[in-house]
């Protein structure tokens, strides 16, 4: 289970990387969300990967990590996910006004365009 989350967690990283590098805005709001989604499922791992584990304290069971997994890194995703909504909803909004008073979506303003080849 472990292998399959980091997998995950550097194919989102990589991804988020890759399109935060790119040109255009909207790909930049896209790779900052994979980014996110790679910082809370890494957050979230750390918690513990346990199944049948209970999350809060039962009285016949003693108080230790063996038993129970910590709910700590679940409230601080659940957290981070309300805040991500909240900064990619206001990313756009950002990137549309931009759009609109540049008539570009780049993200330095300009279009690129090659050269043309004279031989």
């Amino acid at each position: 289970m472990e292998i399959v989350m980091a997998i995950a967690i550097g194919i989102l990283t990589g991804s988020g990387i890759w399109l935060v590098l790119r040109p255009r805005t909207f790909q930049l709001i896209i790779g900052l969300s994979l980014l996110s989604y790679a910082v809370n499922l890494f957050i979230f791992v750390s918690g513990s990967l346990t199944i049948a584990r209970e999350p809060i304290v039962l009285s016949w069971l003693l108080p230790t990590l063996q038993n129970y997994t910590d709910p700590m890194p679940q409230a601080l995703v659940l957290t981070a996910i309300v805040i991500g909504f909240a900064t990619t909803a206001l990313f756009l909004v950002v990137m549309l006004a931009a759009r609109g008073l540049a008539d570009t979506d780049h993200v330095d303003g300009k279009e690129y365009k090659p050269k043309e080849y004279q031989p």
